[in-house]
């Protein structure tokens, strides 16, 4: 049960109140240390797949808990740069935060949606049907960019920039979710 990878999963999680305290800490640097510990958390998520897969160390423990840090993160995360940009006043364009509000909605809905259908698939012995596709790890990865720059935020163009790619996850989120729905439906069609 403790290996490598579980290891790096439960270091993961162990991460998020540090990510949230240097988020939150009044100081010039703390939003560029809680963006490093953002990175090093996704960061972990690939390398304990990576290995677990590699050294055949795949567990029932590290299948159960390595989704939950992940969305466990990328929620902390999209829920605190929601807070703040809906505070913050852009020069350009006041209402910034509804660009990141409406996103970090989608996105949240999204992972609880896929979350319950391949709950309800692994019941009907489908899981695989509903397995991780091209388009959600390329989700995944424009999203976590996204959120880091955001986190960090710079300055202005890396706002926006990370604003444009929270969009451009979103629609990939959207695209994704419809794929593993149709594959779901074909089940829900069926009579007991």
């Amino acid at each position: 049960m403790f290996n490598i990878p579980n290891i790096l999963t439960l270091i993961r999680l162990g991460l998020i109140p540090v990510f949230i305290m240097l988020f939150y800490m009044p100081s010039d640097m703390s939003n560029f240390y809680a963006a490093i510990v953002f990175v090093i958390a996704a960061l972990t998520d690939l390398l304990d797949g990576y290995l677990a897969r590699k050294l055949k160390l795949t567990t029932k423990f590290g299948a159960f808990l390595d989704p939950v840090a992940d969305k466990i993160i990328v929620c902390t995360a999209l829920v605190l740069i929601v807070e703040h940009y809906s505070l913050y006043r852009d020069v350009l364009y006041p209402h910034l935060g509804k660009f990141i509000t409406i996103p970090a909605m989608i996105i949240i809905a999204r992972e609880i949606t896929v979350s319950a259908l391949r709950e309800w698939m692994a019941e009907l012995g489908k899981r695989a049907n509903v397995a991780v596709s091209w388009i959600g790890k390329w989700k995944t990865t424009i999203q976590l960019v996204a959120i880091s720059g955001l986190i960090w935020r710079y300055n202005e163009v890396m706002i926006y920039a990370g604003v444009v790619a929270l969009i451009i996850a979103t629609v990939l989120t959207i695209w994704s979710m419809l794929i593993y729905l149709k594959a779901g439906f074909v089940y829900m069609k069926e009579d007991k």
